[in-house]
C-alpha cells in the first residue's frame, strides 16, 4: 500500500465506522421509542393490567422471555439473517416495554420523563467519550463484567432481606456500573464495526444497538429510584 492510499484507506475505514455507529444508534433509538409507546399503552390498559395482578407468574414469564431473546440474539447472530436478527431485537423491545409498564403506575409520569432525560444525558455524554477516547477501555470493561455479576447476587439476596440500605448502595453501584459499560460497549461495538467483514454490518448493528438499549435500559431504571417521585 502506497503513501497516496493509505489516508484513502483510513477514510473508508472511518466512514465505514460512522455509518455502522449511525445504523446502531439509529436501532438503539428506535427500540427505545416502541418500548415507550408499548409500556405507556399497557399501562393505561385495564385487560393487561388485569391480567398481570390476577397472576402473579405472568411478570416472570415475561422476563424469562427477554432472556431467552437476548441469549438467541446473541448466541445465534451469526447464523440468523439481518432481517431476523432486527424483528427478533425489536420483539425484545415489545416485550420490555411490557415488563416496564407497571413503572407509570409506581411513579409520576413527570419524574419518569426527568429520569430519561437525565438518563439521554448522561448515556450521550458516556456513549462520546467511549468513541472518541485514545484509550483502551477493554481492561475496564472486564471488571465492570465481573461487578454486573456481583450487582445480580445482590440484587437477589436483596429481594430476601428486603434491605433498604443495600437497595441504596445497589443502585448506586449500578448506576456507576452501567456509566462504565456504555463507554465500554460503544468503543467495543466502534472496533467491531472497524474489524467487521463486509455484509456483516446489518448484524453488528443490531448486536450494537442491543448493547446499548439494555446499558440506557438499566441506566434508567437505576436513575428512577433517585429521580422518581411515587404517586400517592
Amino acid at each position: 500500500m502506497d503513501n497516496y492510499s493509505i489516508p484513502q484507506f483510513e477514510q473508508s475505514l472511518a466512514q465505514r465506522v460512522s455509518a455502522v455507529m449511525k445504523r446502531v444508534y439509529f436501532k438503539m433509538t428506535l427500540a427505545l421509542l416502541v418500548t415507550a409507546f408499548v409500556s405507556m399503552w399497557a399501562a393505561g390498559s385495564e385487560m393487561f393490567l388485569s391480567f398481570i395482578f390476577q397472576n402473579s407468574w405472568s411478570m416472570f414469564a415475561l422476563f424469562g422471555v427477554e432472556i431467552l431473546l437476548v441469549i438467541a440474539i446473541s448466541g445465534a447472530i451469526n447464523r440468523l439473517s439481518s432481517a431476523a436478527a432486527t424483528a427478533l431485537f425489536f420483539l425484545f423491545a415489545v416485550v420490555n416495554g411490557l415488563a416496564l409498564s407497571p413503572i407509570f403506575l409506581a411513579y409520576t409520569l413527570t419524574s419518569i420523563a426527568k429520569t430519561f432525560f437525565i438518563t439521554a444525558g448522561t448515556f450521550g455524554a458516556m456513549s462520546i467519550y467511549g468513541y472518541f477516547t485514545s484509550n483502551d477501555l477493554s481492561k475496564m470493561g472486564s471488571i465492570l463484567i465481573m461487578a454486573l455479576f456481583g450487582l445480580i447476587i445482590a440484587s437477589i439476596v436483596n429481594i430476601f432481606v428486603n434491605s433498604d440500605g443495600l437497595g441504596w448502595i445497589i443502585s448506586i453501584v449500578g448506576v456507576l456500573i452501567f456509566v462504565g459499560l456504555t463507554a465500554w460497549d460503544t468503543q467495543k461495538i466502534k472496533n467491531m464495526a472497524a474489524m467487521a467483514p463486509a455484509g456483516q454490518e446489518g448484524r453488528l448493528a443490531t448486536i450494537g444497538a442491543l448493547s446499548l438499549y439494555l446499558d440506557f435500559i438499566n441506566l434508567f431504571l437505576y436513575l428512577l429510584r433517585f429521580f422518581g417521585a411515587s404517586r400517592d
